[in-house]
């Protein structure tokens, strides 16, 4: 008998330990990343709390840990996400409440809640089992979700009206200057939904902006994103920060990641994956209407037609500066902007417009922004008004580039 009560209470203890923690039998959740880690700083706190966004991660995390299923969990994920891309663009272009007194212009706050619910379906340990392959695929409808990119609206039979589509980039450089925000994120927000009068009618812009990290440019998410709609729009634009007082529009683009680190702190010197390799040009270019765009009165930063790039030219082994573009034959080491993930969206967008066959009927192209800068004396504050003043005037000018372009 106390052999029979041994083996009862050792099979009890272990349907107790099953029962208490169910999700032991699921992979171990993984640890924030680089980028998540920095939402502890004091930077992307009061961030949060002066735009009101700071009640985004704990609603969302009260909503993830009432899910009893992985079909729930998908289902807040989702539904959160695109309610988080939708109240950035509400505040953007003045609708709602402001949440405080951060500018309405700002990007960073749709950042930073991004990432404070990332983390959380990062960490999570459900009541239920979740695999490795589950929770990546919760990360990436979460990601595609609050990024604009499942949010894509573009009526297909409006008569008269212009489809343009443009994408910007999350903030980056974060450990140089945590407080930094990107214009072409805040531009991309002001811009979603919106009708422009240009000089042959109407054209409404819809908008979706990415993340500044190499993996996910190699897992194709700029293909993803944009292959169902290319063949549709009347133009596009990738657009992100480039240099000091002027915008560029980056006539070439080359097919080389110069290593330098993403948003993970992740560095990649490598060509540009992508698929079908054996086809793979070393250059592609802008169809955007350069010309009309430099020459127009588009607001107070100088536009310039940026021809230049490096490459290693044909027979040779140094890379070498051509201001005139490419040579015939060479290999690409820099596009007109740069090798960053700048250069790579441009080339990924511009690739997927030939390889469907648009390179001849679709406009499309990279617009470089100016560097937003913060006020001078300004040491430490997150924002001042001379950096509000910038991003307004920034985002203005993209709008107006893009009301040239898609005129033409």
């Amino acid at each position: 008998m106390s052999a029979i009560r041994v083996r009862v209470g050792v099979l009890g203890m272990a349907l107790t330990a099953c029962l208490s923690a169910p999700a032991a039998a699921a992979d171990a959740a993984p640890a924030p990343t680089v980028e998540e880690q920095r939402l502890d700083r004091a930077v992307p706190r009061e961030i949060l709390a002066r735009s009101g966004f700071d009640t985004v991660t704990p609603r969302f995390t009260r909503l993830l840990t009432a899910a009893h299923s992985y079909a729930q969990a998908h289902r807040v994920v989702v539904r959160e996400g695109a309610a988080l891309w939708r109240r950035a663009v509400d505040r953007a272009q003045g609708r709602g409440p402001a949440g405080g007194d951060l500018s309405r212009d700002d990007d960073r706050p749709l950042y930073w809640a991004r990432l404070g619910m990332t983390r959380e379906v990062r960490t999570w340990t459900p009541e239920f089992a979740i695999s490795d392959r589950q929770r990546t695929a919760l990360l990436d409808s979460l990601e595609r979700a609050s990024r604009g990119q499942s949010d894509i609206g573009h009526p297909h039979a409006a008569k008269g009206l212009k489809r343009v589509l443009v994408t910007g980039f999350d903030p980056f450089t974060l450990d140089r200057d945590i407080r930094i925000s990107n214009p072409s994120g805040a531009s991309a927000l002001a811009l979603d939904g919106t009708v422009i009068e240009t000089a042959d009618g109407p054209a409404r812009v819809e908008t979706a902006v990415f993340p500044v990290r190499w993996e996910d440019f190699a897992d194709g998410t700029v293909e993803r994103t944009l292959r169902p709609y290319l063949p549709h729009v009347d133009l596009f634009a990738t657009v992100s920060q480039g240099r000091v007082g002027r915008f560029d529009v980056e006539r070439a683009n080359g097919a080389w990641r110069g290593g330098f680190p993403d948003n993970e702190n992740i560095g990649r010197t490598e060509t540009i994956p992508v698929t079908d390799p054996a086809s793979q040009p070393q250059w592609t270019t802008t169809t955007l209407p350069y010309a009309e765009i430099v020459a127009a009165d588009t607001g107070r930063f100088p536009v310039y037609d940026n021809t230049s790039v490096t490459e290693i030219p044909a027979g040779g082994t140094d890379p070498v500066v051509r201001p005139d573009g490419p040579t015939p034959g060479s290999t690409a080491r820099a596009g007109g902007g740069g090798n960053y993930l700048s250069n790579e969206i441009a080339y990924r967008a511009t690739l997927l417009r030939d390889r469907l066959g648009l390179h001849d009927s679709l406009p499309g192209g990279h617009v470089h922004t100016p560097v937003l800068q913060f006020g001078a004396g300004n040491t430490g504050e997150v924002s001042d008004p001379e950096f509000v003043r910038n991003r307004l005037d920034i985002v203005a000018q993209v709008r107006a580039i893009l009301t040239v372009a898609a005129g033409e």
